[in-house]
């Protein structure tokens, strides 16, 4: 019953804060529907472009705003194994949409880079940037006004933030969020990574190293640990933009195309030109974004989403901060355990009962908002269900199991791996950061050591083939801030920390930079803002300073006598190397106008 409490008192709260803002929003989404006939408003060259390659039955309904147009936002590539399933969904698309009596569109098309391609690498620099730049491409593909509703073909790290940010910006039209399914499972994880360490230490070489990643990553679909990729179809889900039971169905498997068939018709459904009209910019409100954080807190999820979240609330008008992410984590219990929180990955998650067993146990331990609007219509009890393929090809749907698969993976809510969220909020004299806990054992959880200081995570790594990294020590990683470098994901540091980790040796990290949902088993104080080359307090810490990371009390702070402290001159780095080559020349006005990272990190602005 506290739990309850909290839950709605945190929801209220934001609802409070953000009136001013989100009516705004909703006037300006009531202007749009009003003029929902949009077609009607082009003239007759705009329209004669808009349909010139549809069929003259198709000319003949678009031009009479007698049948509903679907726009697909597509982030198809055939590299990045996630979304290479979508090659072939268009034309799917297409052909249920005409069965349904509807058309269908490629609208437009949006970047999609592969963060695991880029790990390490400068083009990482662009993937936070490659959020907003989505939502802009969003934008431009839906800017034709020839549409009625939209779906959005998307899976990885800043490609579903992205779409999304780009959907409630067209909040009028209701959107439709069509996943591709996970990679059937390969080397496990923890293997993985066993590997990886063994080749960090020179115990194994290269090729041994490149065989074990390509055991892991073997196919299509998505990475199956829980890192940021899975953690936003489970949003997607629990917010209701996906049908129910989508997320984590393989794909090229006949009820992954079913499960498109049915989305494409329900995305005709609910147009305005229908009966049950579902804009996005109404349905996704505070009670869906706390929703969808409670869900984050459960499953142990990406660390990548106290920043999306933030942004993607802000599109919607609705003021989203680091304290309502803190204080929901410590009404929510954490529920699943999959990789790197556990043994297993998504493929288990599911098997184990997966979302239809998870959103059951929230919503009937009232931490849960059931009376949401969700695009399969009014409550989200709809979504405690698994989908299966019935004897007609079609989807069919019962009830999530009563009982977990395997309790290593997935428990009831009575049963909770531990009392709170996985996923803190540390505050501290050195400015507010986030740790992701559900994966540190809590013996790990409170550090206190001198500090090594590194202006970027090679430095680190040359230190640890140096033998430098003796004794206890925090790492301090720093100018990897939005505004220095674009906030790259730094995960050559998990395996060189959890290394001196299994030696004996006490470590932690405090960056400026972030970890995804890879961080480990490492506690580590990420995202820490102010950035350094705002001045943030991280800039002047030296080397050998004691700093205290205490994941349980959720403080961060380096113990020198304040006044010293606030004497010091903060150090600066050379970021010459930073401004150009791959790409990153074109993001300079991106670092310049990037907001902090409580505040969304987007080059948008502050929200």
């Amino acid at each position: 019953m506290t739990a309850r409490r909290d839950i709605e008192a945190i929801t209220d709260r934001i609802r409070e804060r953000s009136k001013p803002t989100r009516e705004i929003y909703l006037g300006r989404i009531a202007e749009a529907s009003s003029q929902v006939a949009n077609r009607a408003v082009l003239s007759c060259g705009n329209l004669a472009h808009g349909f010139a390659v549809c069929s003259p039955s198709e000319k003949v309904a678009l031009g009479g705003d007698r049948v509903p147009n679907i726009g697909i936002i597509t982030a198809y590539n055939d590299m990045l194994s996630a979304h290479q399933p979508f090659e072939t969904f268009p034309a799917l698309i297409k052909q249920a949409a005409a069965e349904a009596g509807g058309i269908a569109q490629v609208a437009g098309g949006v970047p999609a880079m592969c963060d695991g391609v880029t790990q390490g690498q400068p083009a990482m620099e662009l993937s936070l940037f490659s959020r907003d730049v989505i939502a802009m491409a969003t934008a431009v593909g839906l800017s034709h006004n020839m549409f009625d509703a939209a779906i959005f073909l998307g899976v990885c790290d800043k490609i579903v933030p992205g779409l999304l940010i780009g959907a409630l910006t067209f909040g009028h039209l209701p959107a439709v969020f069509v996943p591709a399914g996970p990679m059937t499972t390969g080397l496990p994880n923890d293997e993985k990574a066993r590997v990886r360490q063994l080749y960090a230490e020179g115990k194994v070489g290269r090729e041994e190293l490149l065989e074990a990643e390509s055991k892991s990553y073997h196919g299509p679909g998505t990475c199956t640990f829980y890192g940021t990729a899975n953690s936003n179809q489970m949003l997607m889900e629990i917010m209701g933009l996906h049908t129910p039971g989508a997320s984590f169905i393989n794909p090229n498997t006949p009820l992954r195309e079913a499960l498109t068939r049915e989305a494409t018709k329900r995305a005709l459904a609910i147009t305005a030109l229908g009966n049950d009209y579902i804009p996005v910019g109404r349905m996704i409100d505070e009670r869906s974004i706390v929703n969808g954080l409670v869900g984050l807190h459960a499953t142990g999820g990406s660390t990548n989403h106290t920043i999306h979240m933030i942004a993607m609330a802000a599109a919607a008008g609705i003021k989203l901060t680091w304290q309502d992410i803190s204080d929901l984590s410590e009404a929510v219990p954490l529920l699943a355990r999959v990789y790197p929180n556990g043994l297993a990955d998504v493929n288990h998650f599911h098997a184990a009962g997966g979302m239809g067993f998870l959103i059951r146990e929230l919503l009937d331990a009232g931490i849960l908002h059931e009376d949401v609007q969700t695009i399969w219509g009014e409550g989200l009890r709809h979504y405690t269900v698994e989908a299966t393929l019935g004897a007609d090809g079609a989807v069919a749907r019962q009830p999530a199991p009563m009982q977990s698969g395997d309790e290593k993976v997935l428990v009831p809510y009575t049963k909770a791996f531990q009392s709170t969220g996985g996923l803190k909020v540390l505050n501290g004299n050195l400015g507010h950061a986030i740790i992701k806990t559900s994966a540190v054992k809590p013996e790990r959880r409170v550090v206190e050591a001198p500090a090594k200081i590194f202006h970027g995570q090679q430095e680190l790594n040359d230190a640890f083939k140096a033998g430098t990294l003796t004794g206890d020590f925090i790492a301090v990683v720093r100018f990897q801030g939005p505004k220095a470098n674009g906030m790259p994901e730094l995960h050559k540091l998990t395996t060189v920390l959890g290394i001196l980790q299994d030696r004996g040796q006490r470590v932690a990290l405090v960056t400026d930079g972030r970890m995804s949902g890879a961080s480990g088993k490492v506690p580590a104080a990420i995202h820490v803002t102010p950035e350094a080359l705002e001045d943030g307090p991280i800039a002047r810490i030296q080397e050998g300073d004691i700093i205290r990371l205490d994941g349980e009390a959720g403080t961060l702070e380096v113990l020198v006598p304040a006044g010293d402290f606030a004497l010091r001159h903060p150090a600066s780095a050379d970021l010459s190397g930073n401004e150009f080559g791959m790409g990153r020349d074109l993001f300079a006005g991106f670092r310049q106008l990037a907001a902090r990272a409580d505040h969304g990190a987007s080059a948008f602005g502050n929200v």
